[in-house]
């Protein structure tokens, strides 16, 4: 049996079961995601919300991370952890840049709280505030191959409660030296694919996320 649940301001998700994958947890059932343009993205004015801004390619051209997890379950994650925690979660996608640390200022700029998220294709994943330089952050995961379900869950909680203006301990990130020679010209040929679908001098447009959930 499926279900549907969409997200948008007061939406309330459940967390889903995993099991063990060889590298990760995944999901225990399939997850199909629906991503609707719904015009610009405007400057928002709930002091509670956390704009999540997803690369050009997200669930369309590309639609695994760098490891194959579906954008479906990291995307669901992000969301449900800033909900959890009380906040609001907007969802963008960027379309003028491909790159990370100015996608997530463009969204925490646009953020009613001045805290936003980025989040490439390929998984690499940065929390953002208004007021800081484009290259600086709050947290930063950089090695999207050791990133799990677990941790994008995190990242969104810890997103809220900075929205929320708490002080919230970093989201403890995993290190792998080996994770870099290894995958580093997967992320290349990513990244390339990612700026494909790049539009010049185009503003971000907000984006409703469905889940549609087979059991």
């Amino acid at each position: 049996m499926g279900r549907d649940q969409e997200y948008s301001p007061g939406h309330q998700s459940a967390r889903f079961l995993e099991r063990e994958g060889e590298d990760m947890k995944t999901p225990a059932f399939s997850i199909e995601m629906k991503l609707t343009e719904r015009g610009m993205a405007g400057k928002g004015t709930d002091p509670r919300e956390v704009i999540v801004a997803v690369g050009p390619a997200f669930g369309k051209e590309l639609n695994k991370t760098i490891v194959k997890v579906d954008h479906s379950a990291v995307l669901r994650e992000v969301l449900s952890g800033i909900e959890e925690q009380g906040a609001v979660p907007r969802l963008i996608r960027s379309l003028r840049t491909a790159d990370l640390a100015f996608m997530a200022h463009e969204a925490a700029r646009l953020s009613g709280s001045g805290i936003g998220i980025g989040l490439q294709s390929r998984g690499t994943t940065v929390i953002h505030q208004r007021d800081l330089d484009p290259l600086s952050n709050l947290e930063l995961f950089p090695q999207s191959p050791v990133i799990t379900l677990e941790t994008y869950r995190a990242i969104g909680r810890n997103a809220a409660m900075y929205a929320l203006g708490e002080s919230p301990n970093p989201v403890p990130v995993m290190n792998d030296q080996m994770a870099r020679p290894k995958y580093q010209a997967i992320a290349a040929i990513l990244y390339l694919k990612e700026c494909q679908s790049l539009v010049s001098d185009a503003r971000p447009v907000e984006l409703i996320a469905e889940f549609s959930i087979e059991e």
